[in-house]
Protein backbone atom coordinates (compact mmCIF):
# COMPACT_ATOMS: atom_id res chain seq x y z
CA UNK A 1 0.00 0.00 0.00
CA UNK A 2 1.32 3.80 -0.99
CA UNK A 3 1.58 5.87 1.94
CA UNK A 4 -0.96 8.42 2.01
CA UNK A 5 -0.46 12.16 1.82
CA UNK A 6 -0.58 14.27 4.68
CA UNK A 7 -3.68 15.93 3.08
CA UNK A 8 -5.57 12.42 2.69
CA UNK A 9 -4.68 10.75 6.03
CA UNK A 10 -7.74 11.06 7.98
CA UNK A 11 -10.12 12.22 4.96
CA UNK A 12 -13.91 13.13 5.95
CA UNK A 13 -13.52 15.71 8.47
CA UNK A 14 -13.31 19.67 7.98
CA UNK A 15 -10.26 21.31 9.28
CA UNK A 16 -12.68 22.80 11.83
CA UNK A 17 -13.17 19.37 12.81
CA UNK A 18 -10.07 18.53 13.08
CA UNK A 19 -9.09 20.87 15.40
CA UNK A 20 -11.32 19.80 17.82
CA UNK A 21 -10.38 16.45 17.61
CA UNK A 22 -7.11 17.48 18.36
CA UNK A 23 -8.11 19.96 20.94
CA UNK A 24 -10.02 17.19 22.77
CA UNK A 25 -7.13 14.76 23.16
CA UNK A 26 -4.90 17.36 24.18
CA UNK A 27 -7.84 18.35 26.83
CA UNK A 28 -8.16 14.43 28.19
CA UNK A 29 -4.50 14.05 28.65
CA UNK A 30 -4.04 17.54 30.24
CA UNK A 31 -4.88 16.23 34.04
CA UNK A 32 -1.71 13.61 33.31
CA UNK A 33 1.06 16.50 31.84
CA UNK A 34 2.47 17.05 35.78
CA UNK A 35 3.20 13.47 36.25
CA UNK A 36 4.39 12.49 32.69
CA UNK A 37 6.60 15.82 32.81
CA UNK A 38 8.20 14.69 36.71
CA UNK A 39 8.63 10.91 34.84
CA UNK A 40 10.24 12.75 32.20
CA UNK A 41 12.81 14.62 34.04
CA UNK A 42 13.28 11.59 36.45
CA UNK A 43 14.66 10.30 33.13
CA UNK A 44 16.63 12.63 32.40
CA UNK A 45 18.03 13.16 35.77
CA UNK A 46 18.63 9.30 35.84
CA UNK A 47 20.26 9.30 32.71
CA UNK A 48 23.23 11.98 33.40
CA UNK A 49 23.57 10.40 37.07
CA UNK A 50 24.39 7.06 35.83
CA UNK A 51 27.00 8.39 33.29
CA UNK A 52 25.92 8.90 29.97
CA UNK A 53 26.95 12.25 28.31
CA UNK A 54 24.33 14.97 26.97
CA UNK A 55 24.41 13.59 23.70
CA UNK A 56 24.07 9.92 24.00
CA UNK A 57 21.22 11.62 26.87
CA UNK A 58 19.50 13.62 24.39
CA UNK A 59 19.75 11.03 21.65
CA UNK A 60 18.44 8.17 24.16
CA UNK A 61 15.51 10.25 24.90
CA UNK A 62 14.37 11.24 21.25
CA UNK A 63 15.22 7.43 19.85
CA UNK A 64 14.07 5.36 22.69
CA UNK A 65 11.04 7.32 23.94
CA UNK A 66 9.98 4.72 26.67
CA UNK A 67 10.81 5.88 30.30
CA UNK A 68 10.33 2.40 31.58
CA UNK A 69 12.73 0.94 29.67
CA UNK A 70 15.19 3.36 29.50
CA UNK A 71 15.87 3.09 33.42
CA UNK A 72 15.98 -0.61 32.97
CA UNK A 73 18.38 -0.27 30.14
CA UNK A 74 20.18 1.80 32.66
CA UNK A 75 21.48 -0.34 34.74
CA UNK A 76 23.13 -3.14 32.41
CA UNK A 77 24.99 -0.43 29.94
CA UNK A 78 26.49 1.16 33.13
CA UNK A 79 27.38 -2.75 34.28
CA UNK A 80 29.03 -2.93 31.10
CA UNK A 81 26.53 -6.15 29.64
CA UNK A 82 26.80 -7.42 25.86
CA UNK A 83 24.37 -4.70 24.05
CA UNK A 84 21.76 -7.74 22.66
CA UNK A 85 20.79 -7.88 26.89
CA UNK A 86 20.54 -4.34 26.74
CA UNK A 87 18.52 -4.96 23.96
CA UNK A 88 16.73 -7.67 25.35
CA UNK A 89 15.50 -5.69 28.53
CA UNK A 90 13.97 -3.48 26.98
CA UNK A 91 11.85 -5.26 24.99
CA UNK A 92 10.87 -7.17 27.57
CA UNK A 93 9.54 -4.64 29.83
CA UNK A 94 8.01 -2.98 26.73
CA UNK A 95 5.83 -6.58 26.02
CA UNK A 96 2.77 -4.72 26.90
CA UNK A 97 2.80 -2.68 24.17
CA UNK A 98 1.98 -5.87 22.01
CA UNK A 99 -0.73 -5.61 24.34
CA UNK A 100 -1.79 -1.82 22.93
CA UNK A 101 -1.33 -2.48 19.75
CA UNK A 102 -3.59 -5.63 19.16
CA UNK A 103 -6.35 -3.49 20.83
CA UNK A 104 -5.44 -0.25 18.74
CA UNK A 105 -4.62 -2.64 15.18
CA UNK A 106 -8.89 -1.91 14.11
CA UNK A 107 -8.55 1.85 14.85
CA UNK A 108 -5.17 2.53 12.56
CA UNK A 109 -5.10 -0.65 10.30
CA UNK A 110 -6.28 1.44 7.08
CA UNK A 111 -2.93 2.94 7.32
CA UNK A 112 -0.16 2.59 5.51
CA UNK A 113 2.91 0.31 7.59
CA UNK A 114 5.47 3.25 8.02
CA UNK A 115 2.34 5.37 9.18
CA UNK A 116 1.14 2.65 11.76
CA UNK A 117 4.89 2.31 12.77
CA UNK A 118 4.93 6.17 12.89
CA UNK A 119 1.77 5.86 15.60
CA UNK A 120 3.36 2.98 17.22
CA UNK A 121 6.91 4.95 18.28
CA UNK A 122 3.84 7.76 19.59
CA UNK A 123 1.59 5.64 21.71
CA UNK A 124 2.19 5.78 25.18
CA UNK A 125 0.58 3.97 28.41
CA UNK A 126 -1.28 7.11 29.20
CA UNK A 127 -2.45 7.48 25.38
CA UNK A 128 -3.83 4.27 25.39
CA UNK A 129 -5.34 4.81 28.92
CA UNK A 130 -7.06 7.41 27.18
CA UNK A 131 -8.14 6.33 24.20
CA UNK A 132 -9.71 2.88 24.77
CA UNK A 133 -11.92 3.87 27.48
CA UNK A 134 -13.38 6.92 25.25
CA UNK A 135 -13.32 4.60 21.40
CA UNK A 136 -13.33 0.88 22.76
CA UNK A 137 -17.38 0.82 22.32
CA UNK A 138 -17.26 2.28 19.45
CA UNK A 139 -19.59 1.11 16.68
CA UNK A 140 -17.17 2.16 14.52
CA UNK A 141 -13.69 1.61 14.73
CA UNK A 142 -10.61 4.30 12.69
CA UNK A 143 -12.93 7.16 12.19
CA UNK A 144 -11.20 10.20 11.72
CA UNK A 145 -12.41 11.58 14.92
CA UNK A 146 -10.91 9.14 16.49
CA UNK A 147 -7.57 9.07 14.94
CA UNK A 148 -6.92 13.19 15.36
CA UNK A 149 -8.14 12.28 18.74
CA UNK A 150 -5.15 9.90 19.69
CA UNK A 151 -2.82 12.66 17.72
CA UNK A 152 -3.84 15.39 19.59
CA UNK A 153 -3.52 12.76 23.33
CA UNK A 154 0.12 11.47 21.77
CA UNK A 155 1.80 14.85 20.65
CA UNK A 156 1.44 16.59 23.51
CA UNK A 157 2.55 13.63 25.68
CA UNK A 158 5.34 13.27 23.41
CA UNK A 159 5.96 16.73 23.68
CA UNK A 160 6.00 16.85 27.31
CA UNK A 161 7.77 14.23 28.10
CA UNK A 162 10.66 15.78 25.60
CA UNK A 163 10.63 18.71 26.85
CA UNK A 164 10.94 17.79 30.72
CA UNK A 165 13.35 15.01 29.61
CA UNK A 166 15.92 17.38 28.29
CA UNK A 167 15.42 19.64 31.34
CA UNK A 168 16.27 16.41 33.19
CA UNK A 169 19.39 16.36 30.93
CA UNK A 170 20.66 19.43 30.98
CA UNK A 171 20.07 19.87 35.35
CA UNK A 172 21.35 16.48 36.05
CA UNK A 173 25.15 17.57 37.14
CA UNK A 174 23.59 19.97 39.33
CA UNK A 175 20.35 17.72 40.97
CA UNK A 176 21.05 16.61 44.12
CA UNK A 177 20.82 13.12 44.91
CA UNK A 178 18.92 13.78 48.15
CA UNK A 179 16.34 15.03 46.20
CA UNK A 180 14.68 11.74 45.89
CA UNK A 181 12.72 12.43 41.96
CA UNK A 182 11.92 8.91 41.74
CA UNK A 183 9.85 9.02 44.68
CA UNK A 184 7.91 12.11 43.30
CA UNK A 185 7.75 10.59 39.82
CA UNK A 186 5.64 7.57 41.67
CA UNK A 187 3.50 10.24 42.94
CA UNK A 188 2.33 11.62 40.38
CA UNK A 189 1.85 8.70 38.72
CA UNK A 190 -0.37 7.55 41.42
CA UNK A 191 -1.79 10.94 41.66
CA UNK A 192 -3.17 9.58 37.50
CA UNK A 193 -3.93 6.53 38.25
CA UNK A 194 -6.28 6.65 41.44
CA UNK A 195 -8.78 9.04 39.55
CA UNK A 196 -9.56 6.43 37.14
CA UNK A 197 -10.69 4.01 39.42
CA UNK A 198 -13.78 4.60 38.95
CA UNK A 199 -15.21 1.14 38.02
CA UNK A 200 -15.27 -2.51 39.27
CA UNK A 201 -13.50 -4.11 36.49
CA UNK A 202 -10.35 -0.84 36.65
CA UNK A 203 -10.23 -1.98 40.65
CA UNK A 204 -9.70 -4.97 39.83
CA UNK A 205 -7.22 -4.71 37.12
CA UNK A 206 -4.72 -1.76 39.57
CA UNK A 207 -5.38 -4.19 42.27
CA UNK A 208 -3.95 -7.18 40.58
CA UNK A 209 -1.76 -5.53 38.34
CA UNK A 210 0.02 -3.83 42.43
CA UNK A 211 0.18 -7.17 43.73
CA UNK A 212 1.66 -8.88 40.65
CA UNK A 213 4.41 -6.40 40.52
CA UNK A 214 5.25 -6.48 44.08
CA UNK A 215 5.54 -10.42 43.75
CA UNK A 216 7.37 -9.93 40.47
CA UNK A 217 10.39 -7.52 41.75
CA UNK A 218 12.84 -10.53 42.22
CA UNK A 219 12.40 -11.24 38.82
CA UNK A 220 15.05 -10.69 35.90
CA UNK A 221 15.11 -8.24 33.14
CA UNK A 222 12.54 -6.45 35.36
CA UNK A 223 9.82 -9.17 33.88
CA UNK A 224 7.47 -8.23 37.00
CA UNK A 225 6.43 -5.00 35.00
CA UNK A 226 5.04 -7.54 31.60
CA UNK A 227 3.40 -10.32 34.85
CA UNK A 228 1.98 -6.88 36.23
CA UNK A 229 0.44 -5.77 32.72
CA UNK A 230 -0.81 -9.35 31.97
CA UNK A 231 -2.11 -9.88 35.82
CA UNK A 232 -4.13 -6.54 35.12
CA UNK A 233 -5.45 -7.45 31.19
CA UNK A 234 -6.80 -10.70 32.94
CA UNK A 235 -8.11 -9.29 36.10
CA UNK A 236 -9.80 -6.50 34.16
CA UNK A 237 -11.37 -8.63 31.50
CA UNK A 238 -12.64 -11.85 34.13
CA UNK A 239 -14.06 -8.97 36.19
CA UNK A 240 -15.98 -7.28 32.97
CA UNK A 241 -16.93 -10.45 31.51
CA UNK A 242 -18.04 -11.64 35.43
CA UNK A 243 -20.24 -7.98 35.99
CA UNK A 244 -22.08 -8.90 32.40
CA UNK A 245 -22.73 -12.44 33.44
CA UNK A 246 -24.56 -11.61 36.24
CA UNK A 247 -26.63 -8.67 34.76
CA UNK A 248 -27.75 -11.34 31.81
CA UNK A 249 -29.12 -13.49 34.49
CA UNK A 250 -30.18 -10.50 36.54
CA UNK A 251 -32.58 -9.41 33.18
Amino acid sequence: MSAMRPSAAVPGLSPQERRAAIVAGLKALAPTTVAIGVWGMVSGVAMVKIGLSQSLALAMTFLVYAGSAQLAALPLIVAGAPVWLVFAAGCVVNLRFVIFAAALHPYFRRFSRWRRLGLGFLTSDIGFVLFMPRYGDAAVKGTPEQTWFFLGSALGNWVTWQVCSVAGILLGAVVPQSWSLEFAAVLALIAIVVPMVASWPVAAAVGAASLAGWAGQPLPLRLGLVLAVVAGVWAGVATERALERRKGVGA
